[in-house]
């Protein structure tokens, strides 16, 4: 059977992420291959579960967690009985900002997948107990929506990202290479100092100080991301913000952040968030007034 590509809906579209507790019963109770873009933890609450990847089988009892990579294929099965779980799925990327997008370069799977930190929450009961707190938080904030949640729900995203760091005792998450990381600061720094400008990679080359080919090579391994789309991502992320918090037109905003090509602002816009600069405000706007 061919794997799905699921497409996750967000409901709150100021948060990219989904998180839902589901019951299923009895053996046979199963999900097919499939995989998504989003990173995606599961919580087993009662009952047992177990989850497949293309190269390893995780079996949960009540309790456990698994965390699973992007785009990493996968499938569940409910061995027999009743089975209560919480799903969060959520897109990484956009819960960095420009503080904390070095540490975007922990998780880009370029030479781990996401999944070999499961070995934290088998051998760390503090840990494994900590990010299940927090999912449930997180569930339950997502559940309550009283003001200010989506603060909350960011915070302890981040709070999930922190405990698998702080407890990756293998150094998985930091083995390649501290200095090499140090090396692309100057870089990360002018593209957020000069959003507004054309920034090329040639740019990036002198301040790293590298030629155009290994720089090209070296930003893909460490970020997980072209050096081109970094760049149209991190000026994407400047068009978000100023749409909700000026009164400026669309053209306005494309020059604000170095994308005065209208049909190439509105393609990048949409392959980040799946619309239009105008319907993402109009979603923003009316999920405010909610």
């Amino acid at each position: 059977m061919q794997a799905v590509r699921e497409m996750i809906e967000y409901e709150n579209p100021l948060l990219s992420l989904k998180i839902w507790q589901t019951t299923r019963g009895g053996s046979g109770s199963n999900i097919g291959w499939h995989y998504h873009p989003e990173c995606e933890l599961l919580l087993v609450q009662s009952g047992q579960l177990n989850v497949d990847l293309s190269d390893e089988t995780y079996s949960m009892q009540a309790g456990d967690i698994v965390i699973l990579g992007n785009s990493q294929l996968h499938r569940d099965h409910n061995p027999g009985g009743l089975l209560n779980y919480i799903v969060l799925q959520f897109d990484l990327k956009t819960y960095f900002d420009q503080s904390t997008i070095p540490y975007l370069q922990y998780f880009n799977e370029t030479k781990v997948p996401l999944s070999a930190m499961n070995y934290i929450f088998r051998e760390n009961m503090e840990a494994r107990d900590a990010a299940s707190e927090c999912i449930r938080e997180i569930h339950q904030e997502a559940i309550n929506k009283e003001s200010g949640y989506e603060l909350a729900v960011n915070m302890l995203i981040k709070k999930l990202l922190l405990i698998l760091i702080r407890n990756d005792n293998r150094g998985l998450l930091a083995d390649q290479d501290r200095v090499e990381r140090i090396r692309l600061k100057p870089v990360l720094d002018f593209v957020e100092s000069h959003i507004e400008d054309r920034i090329t990679v040639e740019d990036a080359c002198g301040l790293a100080n590298m030629s155009y080919y290994y720089f090209v090579k070296f930003f893909k391994k460490i970020m997980g991301l072209s050096f081109t789309e970094y760049v149209n991502f991190r000026k994407i992320k400047r068009a978000e913000q100023l749409l909700l918090t000026r009164d400026m037109s669309v053209t306005e905003i494309g020059d604000q952040i170095g994308m005065a090509n209208m049909a190439h602002f509105y393609k990048m816009f949409k392959r980040f968030n799946g619309c239009s600069p105008k319907e993402f405000q109009r979603k923003m706007l009316a999920w405010g007034r909610n």
